[in-house]
């Protein structure tokens, strides 16, 4: 399976470095305190191996004990304060971070929410999760130990090498000398280090995705025996990951010892070039000193600017795929000017020669005009893949039509603010999806218009209160992720209460009791005789009875509408609805030939 995490880009990337910076900015203030903090830590740093060589070479030589604690005490100064300062950075860095990544998590949720359905019939939800989880904490990383840090280690190494030049030019270059084993190694390092992580950024995709898909479909897995077939897939995957992190950690392995073997080089060069030279007179012993310490200073930030490097890899690789995903258009929009939802809607709808393709070829309906007045009851029929859902699909507006328009109360919907279309609309689902929570929330989904009374009227309308009343807490019982603790035709029952309590001008069932039994069936069909009147309702159904007493009947064939009529007129007109009847009543007398 192929994930366009495997990817990784460019190492650095301008235009994506200026879009992740925009985000330090309502934060500058905490960004300009850390900088300061950074650098002045950094100050300190290079402050401590010159305060070594005054005290070696104008005290300790000397034998001024007063003037060495004066250097001690101003040396243990120099410590408090740099403690002080990377405290502040340490703080300031993450807390600013953590906000950042607050921010970028709720931008990109809030984004997810707005996109189509059309975007998730293309996108896994494994990779979604992988954005908002893995990506923005790769992010994280840059934001609180890359971005503003690495100042501190340029800082440093520029400092160091000005100071150790100004203090003996030619000990400095004989110091320097090593640089270029530092170079190959880096090289080495970050090449190797970009495949190996561009694979386990590939394998973590697929665990996610592998996991999700599997998670999700438990069920299925276990009632046809998987579990072995999809232990040893896992298995594959895991081992894959493990091989790819174990791979990463060889490199830094031996990257980091090949970087302290090169400093313990630069500094043996330093002690046999500088005891030569204080064999001579032209150094002195406090100069080898601090140069020794100056040595060791410099390699650290080396090491710490390749670890950032590979920190600002995986961020311009996260931040391309989030941004990309920021990026997609929202299909669905509100109208710059909408016409403000009618207090008193009424429930009228009208498709006038609506046609609809997903993929924009293959058009699942096809010049579809019907009209349903307001309070009427109209059922849909056909086979599966007629086009029953897709007409609900476009009524609420998850999908635009590819040709002609659909009217309620007399405005194209494309003229509504989607969120003023779908409150006019109650919609019951055959596959019910329960939030985590009570039973009450998930009737009443956080609108704090329906109050408790509401709640208990609705699920005592669909007679769900039978079963609510036997649970411990009845409403505020605890639902499970997904609903599962519940039986399908409970959760159809909740779904159908849901849409009740918010009480809609439209009422749609889409397959509403395909999964209750016949005794709920028939209370729900007693209580529906009341919701239904003075409240448009559009039914799917597969099981004819349960809209043969409806005001009309549209019959789709292959994405087109073939008949319209009541239950008895479609009978008697003994075309494909009659066929239909004949399947699910066998007792019905055969059509015949001249019929047909």
């Amino acid at each position: 399976m192929a994930h366009e995490e495997e990817v990784l880009g460019k190492a650095y990337d301008a235009r994506l470095m200026r879009r992740l910076v925009a985000y330090l900015r309502p934060y500058w203030l905490q960004v300009v305190i850390a900088v300061i903090a950074i650098i002045g830590s950094a100050a300190g740093q290079l402050a401590q191996p010159y305060l070594t060589k005054v005290a070696i070479d104008r005290y300790i030589a000397k034998g001024d004990v007063s003037g060495l604690l004066w250097i001690a005490l101003v040396y243990l100064a120099i410590l408090i304060a740099s403690f002080l300062l990377d405290y502040t950075n340490t703080c300031t860095m993450q807390l600013t971070g953590q906000r950042i990544i607050f921010d970028l998590r709720m931008e990109i949720f809030t984004h997810l929410q707005r996109l189509d359905l059309r975007y998730y019939d293309r996108n896994p939800v494994g990779r979604l999760m992988t954005r908002v989880t893995t990506d923005v904490d790769v992010l994280n990383d840059l934001f609180t130990g890359g971005v503003v840090a690495i100042f501190g280690d340029v800082f440093t190494l520029a400092g160091i090498m000005i100071v150790m030049l100004g203090m003996n030019w030619r000990l400095a270059l004989v110091a320097f000398s090593v640089l270029p084993l530092v170079v190959l190694v880096t090289q080495w390092f970050r090449r190797n280090v970009r495949g190996s992580y561009r694979t386990v950024r590939g394998l973590i995709a697929r665990i996610n995705a592998f996991l999700q898909e599997n998670i999700t479909g438990m069920s299925t897995v276990q009632l046809f025996r998987r579990e072995a077939m999809n232990f040893d897939r896992f298995d594959a995957i895991d081992r894959e990951h493990r091989d790819a992190n174990i791979a990463s950690i060889f490199f830094y392995a031996v990257f980091y010892p090949a970087v302290q073997l090169v400093g313990a080089l630069a500094a043996s060069l330093i002690i046999w070039y500088g005891g030569m030279r204080v064999l001579a007179g032209g150094l002195s012993i406090g100069a080898l000193v601090a140069f020794l310490q100056y040595s060791g200073r410099f390699f650290r930030p080396i090491s710490d600017i390749s670890d950032k490097f590979n920190i600002l890899q995986s961020a311009m690789a996260s931040s391309e795929r989030i941004f990309q995903l920021l990026d997609t258009p929202v299909v669905i929009q509100p109208p710059a000017a909408p016409v403000a939802r009618p207090a008193d809607a009424r429930g009228h709808v009208v498709f006038d020669h609506v046609s609809f393709a997903y993929n924009d070829q293959d058009y699942v309906l096809r010049d579809v005009s019907f009209e349903v007045a307001p309070g009427q009851r109209v059922g849909i029929v056909g086979a599966t893949g007629a086009g029953k859902s897709t007409i609900i699909n476009l009524l609420l507006r998850f999908y635009d039509v590819s040709k002609g328009r659909i009217l309620v109360d007399g405005v194209d919907i494309r003229e509504l603010d989607p969120g003023d279309l779908r409150s006019l609309c109650g919609l019951v689902l055959q596959d019910v999806h329960l939030f985590s929570g009570t039973i009450g929330a998930n009737v009443r989904l956080g609108n704090a218009e329906i109050d408790d009374d509401a709640v208990r009227r609705a699920v005592g309308a669909v007679h769900a209160d039978r079963f609510v009343g036997q649970l411990p807490e009845g409403l505020e019982s605890a639902v499970a992720e997904r609903g599962s603790t519940l039986s399908v035709g409970q959760k159809q029952l909740l779904s159908f209460a849901r849409a009740l309590a918010f009480d809609p001008s439209i009422l749609i069932l889409d397959e509403a009791t395909s999964s209750i039994d016949t005794e709920t069936e028939l209370l729900i069909h007693d209580a529906l005789r009341t919701l239904m009147t003075g409240r448009t309702t559009i039914a799917i159904a597969h099981r004819l009875s349960t809209i043969q007493d409806m005001d009309q009947i549209l019959v789709l064939h292959k994405g087109q509408l073939r008949e319209a009529g009541t239950h008895q007129q479609l009978l008697a007109a003994r075309g494909m609805y009659y066929r239909l009847y004949q399947l699910q009543y066998k007792e019905t007398p055969q059509p015949t030939a001249a019929a047909e």
